[in-house]
């Protein structure tokens, strides 16, 4: 890195740089090279685990401990502040625009080529409060349960919610699927006292908002 630069290394070295050690028998880049591989397979990217996995499922990697997934999850925490500064500043992100909700979800979405569904939990007064990872799909599909989406904010008392998923193709137009689960999302919202304030489809450098096309189902 010292020699040619961060951006010339790969994701196995980055990662790592961040561990630190190996085991025994086993280079700290060979722990890294295995780590990248359980990524690939469980979300599709390289990287994926430093925000999609819990701590549980990072330390199935053996060779891994508290330490080392200590040092993981403080190099994605950076990032995401780099990526929400007017979070760092004290000040609570309002979205009530699908530009502002792409804004805010497009360092999740970027470089994945699996499709992925957010929900953005939010107060009363359209606050992100929390941004959680529901599920990861296929290469063309992501499967979504009412119950994985309301689950957690029935418990996090959630006055409102944001659907998010990424399209890898790189085009954001909504599938005959995609309609459907908004609208069964949002039915199941409205028995709950939940509100779906939108459903925003995003690719590499767009996106589409169901509520701003079909807003009468919001």
């Amino acid at each position: 890195m010292a020699r040619l630069g961060p951006r010339a290394l790969s994701d196995a070295e980055v990662v790592a740089i961040l561990v630190g050690t190996g085991r025994s028998g086993e280079s700290a880049l060979q722990l890294a090279r295995r780590i990248v591989s359980l990524s690939q397979s469980m979300y599709g990217t390289s990287l994926g685990f430093l925000t999609g996995a819990c701590d549980e499922e990072i330390r199935v990697v053996s060779g891994i401990g508290p330490a080392k997934v200590a040092r993981l999850r403080a190099a994605a925490e950076i990032a995401r502040r780099l990526w929400h500064p007017q979070e760092q500043a004290g000040k609570p992100v309002t979205v009530r625009r699908g530009k502002e909700v792409y804004d805010y979800v497009r360092s999740h979405a970027e470089g994945l080529d699996r499709e992925h569904f957010w929900i953005l939990t939010l107060n009363a007064r359209h606050q992100i409060t929390g941004i959680e990872l529901i599920s990861v799909g296929s290469l063309d599909a992501s499967i979504v349960h009412p119950r994985e989406i309301f689950r957690n904010c029935i418990k996090k008392s959630a006055k409102a919610i944001i659907l998010v998923h990424n399209h890898p193709s790189g085009d954001p137009s909504p599938s005959d699927d995609d309609m459907d689960v908004t609208r069964r999302l949002a039915e199941a919202g409205r028995l709950l006292g939940i509100h779906v304030l939108d459903h925003v489809v995003v690719a590499a450098r767009s996106y589409v908002s169901i509520r701003e096309s079909s807003p009468s189902w919001f």
